[in-house]
């Protein structure tokens, strides 16, 4: 599978900083457990730009986006957001995951499992 470069906004490399040393403590802990290498060896990047959009988890070998949503996701303005985010993330060729808050820290091994067999 070809690597090519994904358009990146600079204008949101310090809002994607910003994010990454803020995170939720659902993103933590999904972090804790995929970061350096841990799901099937392949590197996954938290808070990647891809864009004009900031995914919370992207794994470019497997061209797949994690997305993890607190409770401001559910309501109509933020799913018109989210569905049009995806669409755009699909339209590049990338799969796009979700997960609510409460899945990650009720059930990290389920989340788990369901990524390494999406990946």
């Amino acid at each position: 599978m070809k690597n090519t470069k994904l358009f990146y906004n600079l204008n949101l490399k310090k809002f994607s900083r910003e994010l990454r040393r803020n995170m939720s403590s659902a993103e933590r802990l999904l972090w804790a457990k995929i970061r350096k290498k841990q799901l099937k060896g392949l590197q996954i990047y938290r808070q990647r730009i891809i864009g004009n959009y900031i995914v919370d988890f992207y794994c470019p070998k497997a061209k797949m986006a994690i997305e993890i949503d607190g409770g401001q996701h559910y309501f109509d303005e933020e799913v018109e957001k989210d569905k049009k985010r995806d669409d755009y993330l699909n339209a590049l060729g990338i799969k796009v995951l979700r997960f609510s808050n409460n899945e990650i820290l009720e059930n990290i091994e389920e989340v788990l499992e369901k990524i390494y067999e999406e990946i």
